[in-house]
């Protein structure tokens, strides 16, 4: 059994979420459904989802932060969670059942870590201005003038 395993209140939805998520994510699968809560592992972290009611609903106060290596991978991962939610900016995200996620590439850290703040502070300007985030945007903005 994993030490810390997410633990999620869905309204009556846990299975369908569960289904939802394991589709979009690789190395994914649904190890258990009953009544009251599915289990489930995305690219294998674990996960329980219960069918808790309607007595509380997510915030962006706990989110799901994703590392992605490519564009394609912000691209495809964004689409499918966003569909039926809602777009943020800077990466984040609210699916369809009010989850939050940070869909963000592992370029976009390492460059705002970089020593130069100049390059630092004009990738953190052009990032502040997207929704979901363009790869190429930031190059150009780490690249300056």
């Amino acid at each position: 059994m994993d030490k810390i395993t997410p633990f999620l209140w869905f309204d009556g939805r846990a299975e369908e979420a569960a289904r939802f998520y394991t589709s979009i994510f690789k190395n994914s699968t649904i190890e258990r459904i009953s009544e009251m809560s599915t289990t489930f592992r995305l690219n294998g972290q674990r996960f329980i989802a219960l069918n808790g009611g309607p007595q509380f609903k997510f915030t962006e106060a706990i989110s799901f932060f994703v590392d992605c290596k490519t564009q394609e991978e912000v691209d495809e991962l964004w689409d499918k969670l966003s569909a039926g939610g809602e777009p943020g900016r800077c990466g984040w995200l609210k699916d369809k059942f009010g989850v939050s996620w940070q869909i963000i590439p592992s370029i976009l850290g390492e460059m705002l870590q970089d020593e130069d703040d100049s390059k630092s502070g004009r990738v953190m300007q052009a990032m502040l201005q997207m929704g979901k985030i363009d790869i190429n945007a930031l190059t150009r903005a780490y690249e300056g003038p």
